[in-house]
């Protein structure tokens, strides 16, 4: 079992940042990749940034390619979002995602095996 938590959501203006954690837990060394997923209101959850966990591929949504960074401090089991030029169209809750076990950073929602329980983000215009 992976433990996974997320913090750091808040409400920002447009053009803004905000930086989301992702504190993992548990078997850890079991964990192939970690994603970032978000939900808006009605809509299906979808992808937005992977990295391997241990280090160097990651994969990001065209959508936020350019604005938003993941990284992941293996000391700490905590992998992050940096979140940049932020736009309204970004809110929604993000959920952070572990692949485990896996075998390649993938984009799809069914192989990711743990969940956190999400962070609420709002970009206001």
């Amino acid at each position: 079992q992976v433990q996974l938590v997320e913090s750091g959501g808040g409400l920002v203006q447009a053009g803004g940042s905000l930086r989301l954690s992702c504190a993992a837990s548990g078997r850890t060394f079991s964990v192939y990749a970690m994603g970032w997923f978000r939900q808006e209101s009605g809509k299906e959850r979808e992808f937005v940034a992977a990295i391997k966990w241990s280090g160097g591929s990651t994969y990001y949504a065209d959508s936020v390619k350019g604005r938003f960074t993941i990284s992941r401090d293996y000391t700490k089991n905590t992998v992050y979002l940096q979140m940049n030029s932020l736009k309204p169209e970004d809110t929604a809750v993000y959920y952070c995602a572990a692949d485990s076990p896996g075998g390649r950073i993938t984009t799809q929602i069914y192989e990711y095996d743990y969940w956190g329980q999400g962070t609420q983000v709002t970009v206001s215009s």
